[in-house]
């Protein structure tokens, strides 16, 4: 995968390499998420697809990206460790620049809600972008946990963006049977079996559980196609559910508007230069 600048205006576009140019290109939006198993997938009119690009997304909004283009040799973002800190590291070690264009948010207008049972997720207006995530599961060492954050300057990096994904180890098992999940390690994941966390390192905070479902909520919310204002909550809530959120809102005219975030601009990832040859890249960010 490659981190490469992009024009003002485009948004974050995904690009296979893979694929012939023609359909090659997948832009990170709302209304083109085509699956939510395990992960976001999204896909374009082609049938073109990336998977997994809710880390990616949520490092892009929590660095301030709006412009990038993402080059991939295949249809899925890397996992990494399972968090998005390996993608905020790339992105600042490539530094931003700032485009002359304003930025635009997008505003929360009136309360929208989707209810789904057990499952509950909502968004309600607020000066700012609050997530307030709820998990329930039948496991004694997750159990019920609740996490409130204020995501502003400094927050998404010092306390959301290092939490990684989990599964069960039954789960993980079953899922190999199927084909599925062939990559998943303790080196990309959390994984928890009866007896307690497997990881050697174990959690790299207390309750990453229920942080890395709110980092899941960052991403998810970013394919809005730009920064929200208002309050996410969230009870057992996930992929699916996030992308109901979305379309709930959109679908609602009085329920958001555009506005310009004031004093700030657009930002991409920084051009390549021609010196930048040390790693860590000091322009376009590639991870092997």
């Amino acid at each position: 995968m490659t981190l490469r600048p992009a024009e003002a205006g485009s948004g974050i576009v995904f690009r296979r390499l893979d694929r012939p140019a023609p359909v090659a290109e997948v832009t990170a939006e709302w209304n083109g998420v085509s699956d939510t198993t395990l992960g976001t997938t999204t896909s374009n009119d082609s049938g073109t697809s990336i998977a997994t690009v809710e880390h990616l997304m949520a490092a892009f909004y929590g660095c301030g990206v709006d412009n990038a283009i993402v080059e991939l040799d295949g249809g899925e973002v890397p996992i990494m460790d399972g968090s998005a800190a390996p993608f905020v590291f790339l992105i600042e070690c490539a530094g931003l620049v700032e485009q002359l264009p304003e930025r635009h948010s997008i505003r929360v207008l009136k309360t929208v809600e989707i209810d789904d049972g057990d499952r509950y997720a909502c968004l309600s207006p607020y000066d700012g972008f609050m997530l307030d995530v709820e998990i329930d599961f039948d496991n004694t060492l997750i159990s019920r946990q609740s996490w409130r954050i204020d995501i502003a300057l400094g927050t998404f990096k010092d306390q959301l963006c290092r939490a990684r994904t989990f599964g069960f180890l039954d789960d993980v098992e079953a899922l190999r049977a199927r084909g599925l999940a062939r990559g998943g390690s303790l080196e990309n994941a959390i994984v928890v079996s009866n007896e307690g966390v497997l990881n050697q390192d174990g959690l790299r905070y207390g309750d990453e559980f229920v942080r890395h479902k709110a980092l899941d909520a960052v991403g998810d919310l970013y394919l809005a196609g730009a920064p929200l204002l208002g309050r996410y909550h969230s009870r057992c809530g996930g992929h699916s559910l996030n992308n109901k959120l979305l379309t709930a809102l959109f679908a609602d005219a009085e329920a958001w508007c555009r506005t310009t975030t004031d004093g700030a601009l657009a930002a991409t990832v920084e051009a390549p230069s021609e010196a930048a040859n040390a790693w860590p890249p000091a322009a376009a960010a590639a991870i092997a």
